[in-house]
This record gives C-alpha cells, structure tokens and sequence, in this order.
C-alpha cells in the first residue's frame, strides 16, 4: 500500500508540472454490488465529479446497472445513470455576425455564455469479455452509450462585449447522443494479492474519434467485501460537438462494498 501512496504522490507531483494549460479534477464514487446468483448481480453507484483545477463542483450522479453472466470470461450488462450537471455554455462569434464585419470582435471570438445546473439521462448496454494467462488479466469492455440533455431556458446570459448581463431569456434545445466506448483493460492478480495494479485506454467514438482515457491505478482489497479504487487518469479531448471539454488530468478515489 505504501508503494501505491507513493504512486500517486508521484503522479501529483507530474501534474503539477504539466497541468498549466489543462484542466485537473478529482473524481469520487461510491459503489454498492449485489450478487444475486451465479449469473445475475445488480449494482448502485454515486458519484461526484470536479473541474476547474478543483474550484469548481461538475456534476453528481447516481445510477443502477444490472449484469447477467452469459459463460465463463463474458457477461452483458444494462444500466441508466441521472446526472446533475453544472454546465457552462459559451457561444462564439461567426463571420456573419455585423460585429466581426465591422471589425468590432473576431471570428471566434467569445460571445455569450450561461452557467446553470441541468439534468441528463444515460442510457448504456455493454458486452465484457475477460481472460487471464497467468497472474496476467486482460478485458476488452464495449459500450454503447446514449444520453439525452432535456430543453433548458436561462433568464439572461453573459455578454462578453458589453461586459454586461443581456436580459434576455435563451433557450437551450434538447440533445440527445450516441457514442461507443471501447474500453481495454490489464491487471496483475496473484493469489491473496491485496493490491491489484491495472492500466486501461478507453476510446469514445461518435463517427469519429472524441476523446480518449488512459488510467493507471491499483485495487486495493481490503476484504472480501470492502476495496477502494485509486486511480490517475488523463483525458485526451479530440472533437466533441455536445460539451466543451478540456483536456484533463484527474484522480479518481472510489469505494466499492459487495454483498
């Protein structure tokens, strides 16, 4: 355990020097898993989500997600997820707008922007496979994954030009998206082993490459019922039409109880 400490000191230390134009968060959860017989589990998982060098609260969430055991190494699994989001949306000025014509701002340009707090609905079905050589443990996970973001209507917004609030209501439509996520995951595992390393990359894909994670943490099994998660974690953000993300560096701490 001292060695996984030190492992993530380190990876502070890391960030630190490399964090100046990326954002840093950290990311919290705590999962509840049942299994109900050999084939079947059910699972509840909360979870709170930071930004902004940590000043900032992203977003909480709670979800359920039921597993069924098709044959040894393979199981399907079926969840819902609400998410709570602080989001912030900002518009850009384009070349046809009169100001960037008259030369007052420039073509990307910041224009307006609304902070509110919103509601998502996630849908997600994946298909894990698992098989292990030796100590060695490898899973491919593939997921599709929708989320719908309901209609939204601020008060006013941000007028970076006038510095000013605009006293206009804006509404913001409903979206909804689909996006893959493949996920590809190796852990080293021997017998009454308490920490467990793991590395993973996980790629989104919405017709085309999103973002990307690559996570390296370690499973710390405190008991049969009770393990904490730690994990460093970056997010390499491509093209992304549905949020503005920016590139993250993030570590993540979970609890996990089964029963």
């Amino acid at each position: 355990m001292k060695r996984v400490v030190l492992f993530f000191v380190m990876c502070v230390t890391a960030i630190a020097a490399s964090a100046q134009s990326d954002d840093f968060g950290i990311w919290t959860s705590l999962e509840i898993q049942k299994k109900i017989d050999k084939k079947w589990s059910v699972g509840l998982e909360a979870e709170m989500r930071t930004r902004d060098d940590v000043k900032t609260v992203d977003r909480w969430s709670g979800g359920l997600d039921v597993s069924y055991k098709i044959l040894k190494g393979l199981k399907v699994s079926a969840g819902y997820t609400f998410l709570w989001d602080n989001n912030e949306r900002i518009s850009y000025y384009e070349e046809g707008d009169k100001k960037v014509i008259n030369g007052a701002v420039n073509a990307g340009d910041p224009k307006k922007r609304a902070q509110y707090w919103g509601p998502r609905h996630r849908f997600s079905v994946s298909l894990t496979g698992e098989k292990s050589f030796g100590p060695w443990g490898f899973s491919l996970r593939e997921r599709w994954q929708y989320t719908y973001r309901p209609e939204h209507t601020v008060a006013e917004r941000w007028s970076y030009y006038d510095e000013d609030w605009d006293g206009d209501e804006h509404t913001y439509r409903g979206k909804g998206k689909n996006v893959l996520r493949s996920r590809l995951q190796v852990e080293y595992k021997k017998k009454g082993q308490k920490v467990v390393p793991f590395a993973s990359a996980e790629f989104y894909n919405a017709w085309s490459l999103e973002k990307t994670r690559y996570s390296v943490g370690a499973e710390w099994r405190i008991t049969k019922q009770h393990s904490l998660d730690l994990c460093y974690r970056y997010q390499d953000v491509r093209n992304n039409d549905f949020d503005f993300e920016p590139d993250t560096h993030i570590l993540s701490v979970g609890y996990q109880f089964k029963f």
